[in-house]
């Protein structure tokens, strides 16, 4: 009886695969960088600007000055180009281009090969938001929920879609960050709406009212488009699963919030508006695993086979994304709003509530597990 019974066990591991699951053991700081020209004695402000990987260049902003270029082996400034009240979302590279948009409300095209500016566009409010670029049209949104359009070489206005608002409220800062599919752009609005709207000419083809909350109703996560589903969180403290050819909604899920989801397989990697980090599965929103954080988290990205996100209250940490485990951390101090952004060699850059750029290595130890198919 016991001969058999090893035996099954041997053939039945026999027939399973194996994969290699990282195991953090530090998060180890290479270079870090003040960025500010000159020491701040203001208030603090936010610093949101995912650093930027060009050649061997890392772009950053921040909230005061503007953009900064390092020489990510050095370490030395390459330039610098200011802008007035700096810069707080993210940009866009394209080729040798960078698009940004500023605190001052002008969107600016810059060669990120020596700083210099090509063109900028007045929009009379700030640019909170992240630009879209497709087939040579950026698209981005501005703070008074003014979708533009521009051909992306000259910087002319190609259409606008402005969304009224029907009485004044409160609003979360940000924006959402347009998303593409055949033909359509999709973006959230601070009124609670999800729009679709023809690329072309700005038309409307479908809304829908997600979040109907009574004091805060911003959707400034991206929509993220997968086949034809739209996932998108709301600050609500919901995330929605609606149709992507009319906006119905498929199924909604208590772990909404500012950020944009990130899919891994089949699961929805979520930061919430309640302080929390959750892996749902992406069919039904059923929860796998949920973690409590310090403050609202930054978009969750992977490296090394992990979950990684920044708290705007607390640290920059690694999550196990099965089970939600957390493996290591590192304290930046004054908290992280910055995406992260992970290069090629998986390494890692953000910036810091202070205006400073971190750049960090994971180390890692490798093991093996068997995997039951």
């Amino acid at each position: 009886m016991k001969i058999g019974l090893l035996l099954f066990l041997t053939l039945f591991v026999g027939c399973t695969s194996q994969t290699v699951r990282p195991t953090a053991t530090h998060l180890l700081p290479f270079w870090v960088k003040e960025t500010v020209s000159k020491p701040i004695k203001s208030f603090r402000k936010i610093n949101r600007f995912s650093p930027i990987g060009y050649e061997n260049q890392i772009i950053a902003a921040n909230s005061f000055d503007g953009l900064i270029s390092y020489d990510k082996s050095s370490q030395k400034e390459n330039w610098r180009l200011n802008i007035p009240y700096g810069v707080e979302a993210s940009g866009l590279l394209a080729g040798n281009i960078l698009f940004v948009g500023g605190l001052d409300g002008s969107f600016y095209s810059v060669n990120a090969d020596n700083g210099t500016l090509i063109w900028k566009f007045e929009t009379s409010h700030e640019i909170v938001s992240e630009p879209l670029l497709v087939n040579g049209v950026i698209y981005f949104l501005n703070a008074a929920n003014a979708l533009f359009s521009l051909d992306a070489e000259t910087g002319k206005q190609l259409w606008v879609y402005n969304r009224q608002e029907t009485a004044a409220k409160m609003t979360i800062r940000g924006g959402s960050r347009p998303s593409y599919s055949a033909g359509n752009l999709y973006v959230g609005f601070s009124d609670g709406s999800l729009v679709s709207l023809n690329s072309k000419t700005g038309t409307p083809q479908w809304e829908i009212l997600l979040n109907k909350n009574l004091r805060f109703k911003d959707i400034d996560s991206s929509p993220v488009i997968d086949g034809d589903l739209i996932y998108i969180n709301s600050y609500d403290d919901k995330i929605y699963c609606v149709s992507k050819n009319n906006g119905q909604i498929i199924w909604k899920s208590d772990f909404g919030g500012s950020t944009t989801p990130l899919i891994s397989g089949d699961k929805l990697i979520v930061g919430s508006s309640r302080q929390q980090l959750a892996s749902l599965n992406k069919q039904n929103g059923n929860l796998n695993w949920k973690k409590e954080l310090s403050g609202i988290s930054t978009d969750p990205v992977t490296a090394k086979g992990f979950v990684l996100i920044g708290e705007s209250q607390g640290k920059l940490k690694l999550f196990d994304l099965l089970t939600g485990d957390l493996k290591t951390s590192f304290d930046p101090g004054r908290g992280i709003m910055s995406k992260i952004y992970v290069d090629s060699q998986q390494q890692i850059y953000f910036i810091s509530g202070e205006g400073n750029i971190y750049g960090l290595k994971i180390d890692t130890n490798n093991r093996i597990i068997p995997y039951i198919q």
